[in-house]
């Protein structure tokens, strides 16, 4: 005859263990054990021992019979399982364990009274334009658009004024239907929401003459969005409760309000950083200037070094887009430079250019070339010289 394990032992606890103690290590192991979840061959008999012990241990007067006299008191044989019949008759009220599996593994606990099916409204979608501009300073815009709202003639429970909806009397108000079945490891309760009522308790009687009994009706409103400065395209604003109204009183749904930017003209933006593409001549790279170029908050004007390289950087800080979560913080606007070559000369400025070649020491020929003794040969030698050096660097750029 095999020797039944302590109660004690089989939940892991001591003798003088609180009731708040046997109940967390039930739940810890009943979530462990339970079949369901764990595929092991010992599985189902384990979770029938924790089962079995957490129904002794877990009653005050059969756990004091069980510390004095053990398995023979607590009555297990009675009350315990029965695999041939499900639980004894001792358990009234079937599995008593079950609704401490269920808070166990769904966060509730199955004998507790349930509160109605809320019915919830519709979330909507608005697609609102703004401006570059716009996006960068931020902007109340109103918005105007139809969507099913709370009838004010019911005051949105669809029953006609003077009268008030009723309890259901197919789930008597719980707006659920429980359908109970017994398994091996006792009552099984499979819960759905009423047919009768939609699930919200309630029955209209008397329907309201206005919006027949839907406690919503259908009507243009008028919204003011503030869309916060450094906002992007695609962004979305959600409204809490400014969705569509619910049937009979229920949860409103949101409103969610999608950006549209139209783009700058000139300016490409990634994330909070603007980018800006500067052509520049090369007497202006070579000499410098001062430039206008466009900004996030209109022109402005720069400084281009004698020097500068076509791929230069000039990076003027806090000249971005706001950051959205960070107040009083911008990215920066890159200035990429680019130095363009010019695709046609005029014969004064090709002159001028081949000049520049010949003081630069950039012909091909320059120094390998012998002098003449006619001073007449050496302009027309030192033309052709020059021709065959900067126009050909030129035309070689140009292609």
């Amino acid at each position: 005859m095999a020797t039944q394990r302590d109660y004690y032992d089989i939940l892991g606890v001591p003798r003088g263990a609180s009731d708040d103690d046997i109940k967390r290590s039930f739940r810890k192991l009943a979530q462990q054990w339970h079949p369901d979840v764990n595929t092991s061959h010992e599985a189902d008999t384990r979770f029938k021992e924790i089962n079995e012990a957490y129904q002794v241990l877990s009653d005050p007067q059969r756990r004091q019979a069980y510390d004095m006299f053990g398995h023979a008191a607590a009555g297990a044989g009675a009350t315990g399982f029965d695999p041939f019949g499900g639980f004894g008759a001792g358990q009234a009220g079937g599995f008593q364990g079950f609704g401490d599996i269920f808070d166990a593994f769904f966060g509730g606990t199955a004998g507790a009274g349930r509160r109605p099916h809320v019915p919830t409204g519709a979330d909507l979608r608005y697609d609102l334009q703004v401006t570059f501009a716009e996006s960068i300073g931020g902007v109340d815009k109103e918005v105007e658009f139809t969507a099913l709202s709370r009838c004010e003639t019911c005051a949105g429970t669809g029953a006609e004024p003077g009268t008030s909806p009723t309890t259901c009397p197919k789930c008597h108000g719980t707006g659920e239907l429980r359908q109970v079945r017994s398994t091996v490891l006792g009552q099984i309760v499979n819960v759905v929401a009423c047919d009768r009522c939609r699930g919200t308790g309630k029955i209209v009687e008397t329907p309201c003459h206005t919006c027949r009994g839907d406690g919503r009706v259908e009507r243009k409103r008028t919204l003011r969005v503030s869309v916060p400065a450094g906002i992007d395209d695609s962004h979305q604003i959600r409204l809490s409760g400014e969705g569509e109204a619910a049937p009979r009183g229920g949860v409103p749904g949101n409103l969610y309000v999608v950006i549209h930017v139209t783009p700058h003209p000139q300016l490409r933006r990634r994330d909070a950083e603007l980018y800006f593409d500067l052509p520049i001549s090369i007497t202006q790279a070579a000499l410098g200037a001062r430039m206008t170029i466009p900004t996030a908050d209109g022109e402005e004007e720069i400084e281009i070094r004698p020097g500068t390289q076509s791929g230069s950087e000039i990076r003027l800080r806090g000249k971005g887009v706001p950051h959205l979560r960070r107040a009083g913080s911008r990215g920066d606007l890159h200035v990429m430079v680019e130095v363009r070559v010019p695709s046609k000369l005029s014969a004064r400025q090709r002159e001028l250019l081949e000049q520049l070649a010949v003081e630069m020491g950039e012909t091909e020929d320059a120094a390998a070339a012998p002098e003449s003794d006619s001073p007449g040969d050496r302009p027309r030698a030192g033309r052709r010289r020059r021709r065959r050096g900067l126009s050909d660097r030129l035309r070689d750029a140009i292609s």
